[in-house]
């Protein structure tokens, strides 16, 4: 049932409302420091091959694919206390961003962007730098 799920929101979130941001626009926000960059992928993922500085660890999907959307919006709103806060998800490849975007556009935030390519091909890729 959860891989249904998973599917329709994955396919519902191909319509998402949500801005991508290239690797230099990421690069500027992170330097700036005032935008929260937060990082949904797992554990696993961040000791493999880092975070990007400054960002916030919140795993939205475990390794089955399942997920706790209370849980997960109990410790957002402690970074996002806004509707209005803008706000960059990250993960590997730039999928799970699209999905978790799709659901909190849905809910009404209005600055949700991503990073294009995730860590791996949009931040990795271009030589940028992550720590452990």
């Amino acid at each position: 049932m959860k891989k249904i799920v998973f599917i329709v929101l994955f396919v519902v979130s191909l319509v998402a409302d949500l801005k991508t941001l290239t690797t230099k626009q990421v690069e500027t926000i992170v330097k700036d420091g005032k935008i929260a960059v937060i990082d949904i992928r797992r554990d696993d993922e961040f000791k493999k091959y880092g975070v990007i500085k400054g960002s916030h660890k919140l795993t939205f999907f475990d390794n089955r694919g399942a997920y706790d959307v209370e849980k997960w919006m109990a410790k957002f709103t402690k970074i996002v206390k806004t509707k209005d806060t803008p706000f960059v998800l990250v993960c590997a490849h730039a999928n799970r961003t699209k999905v978790v975007g799709k659901f909190l556009s849905d809910n009404g935030y209005k600055n949700t962007q991503e990073l294009d390519g995730g860590i791996n091909y949009g931040w990795l890729d271009k030589g940028k730098k992550t720590i452990k």
